[in-house]
Order: structure tokens, then sequence, then C-alpha cells
């Protein structure tokens, strides 16, 4: 009996080790960053993007804002709660003087998140970045029309709803609209968009540039 005890204890011990040397999810690619960045310093106080593949796949983000400084830390396939948790690492340490997100249409096909929900997690976001960052301004991306997702384009509209009534009323925030810009005639448009009916092509990021630009802090000298 004694030995089956010490065995009932070794294996919750054992279980509870190997739960707490998990990974959460996009821990790879969060190093993948940190090593580059000591191989390629970033520039001091950029403007960061976060948030996830639309984001990340903005592959000539720099060139489009040129002289703005501008630094792209998205990681494809993020909800909400995986930008919370990396904060420290993918926003804070940039020490950032502008901050623009882009994430939680990852987070739309999820049955059990309602609009309300996906506001609640969004507002734990921008909490935990006001905590560190109190005055820094900070741009909030809609969520886009992906045809791939036209079913869920009410809940999606919703959403934008619930997001852009909260952060109007935030100080040095702004609700940057580009889900009305990317439909036609009430839908949608793949053309935007490359096969997957998910992910942009530069026609689509042309109209983000022009929703952007004019809410972007002025190049510093």
């Amino acid at each position: 009996m004694k030995k089956i005890k010490l065995l009932i204890v070794f294996c919750f011990f054992f279980a509870s080790l190997t739960m707490a040397q998990e990974k959460h999810r996009f821990f790879d690619d969060v190093q993948t960053i940190k090593s580059y960045d000591k191989i390629y310093a970033p520039a001091a106080n950029p403007i960061l993007f976060i948030g996830s593949s639309s984001i990340r796949r903005w592959s000539n983000l720099q060139s489009t804002f040129g002289t703005y400084n501008v630094l792209n830390r998205g990681i494809g396939g993020a909800v909400i709660d995986d930008v919370t948790y990396y904060l420290d690492d993918l926003l804070f340490v940039y020490q950032p003087r502008q901050v623009v997100v882009y994430v939680g249409e990852n987070d739309i096909p999820i049955e059990n998140e309602s609009p309300e929900i996906i506001l609640e997690k969004t507002i734990a976001l921008y909490k935990g970045i006001r905590e560190k960052l109190p005055d820094v301004p900070i741009i909030y991306i809609s969520l886009k029309p992906s045809p791939i997702r036209d079913k869920f384009q009410a809940k999606c509209m919703a959403t934008n709803k619930l997001l852009k009534a909260f952060f109007e009323k935030e100080k040095n925030t702004s609700f940057a609209d580009v889900f009305t810009p990317m439909l036609k005639d009430g839908r949608s448009r793949p053309e935007l968009f490359v096969s997957d009916m998910l992910h942009m092509k530069p026609e689509g990021y042309k109209i983000w540039e022009k929703v952007l630009k004019p809410k972007l802090l002025k190049p510093t000298k």
C-alpha cells in the first residue's frame, strides 16, 4: 500500500511538472523574434504594429510608411489572449512612441466568444498596455471583412460596433475603421485577398495605409 501511495504521489508530481513546463502558444515564434533582435537591434521608440497574421504578413510595412520608423511584431494565428500574454516580449521591450493593434479576427469563429466577450478580452488587452504605457497613443484597427468568414459578418459588425464605442471614449486612442472601405455594396471583396480569402493582397493593404496614415504620429526628425 505504501508503494502504491508513493507511486501516486510521484505520478501527480510528474504531471504537475510537465504542465508547468508546457509552452504557451507561439513561444517558439517569440523566441525567434528575440534572437533576431539580438542580431539586428530594432530602432528606438518605433511606431509598433502588433497583432495577428494581417500584421505579420504586412511584409512591406517599413517601406510603406518610410520615415515613420515602424516596427512589425505580429504573430500569425494569434487571438487576443495571445497578444495580451506576450505584451512584455512584443510591446513593452521596444518602448514604442505609438502602438497600432490588429487582433480579434481569429476570435470571431470561436463559437462561445460573443461580441461582448471579444470586447471584454480586448479591454483586458488595452488595460494591460495602459498599465505601463498610460499616455502612448494607440490605434486599434477594426476587424476586416475576410471573404472566408462571410458567414460571421453580422458577428464581426456587432463586434466592431462595440469596439468603436469603447475606443472612441478613451484618451489618446483612435479606432481605425478598415471594415467599411473594404466592402463593396455591403459585401466582402475577394479581389483584395490571396487565395485563402483570409490574408490580403497589396490592394487590401493599400486601403489600410490610407486609413492609418493620417492617424500615425509624424516622423521624428
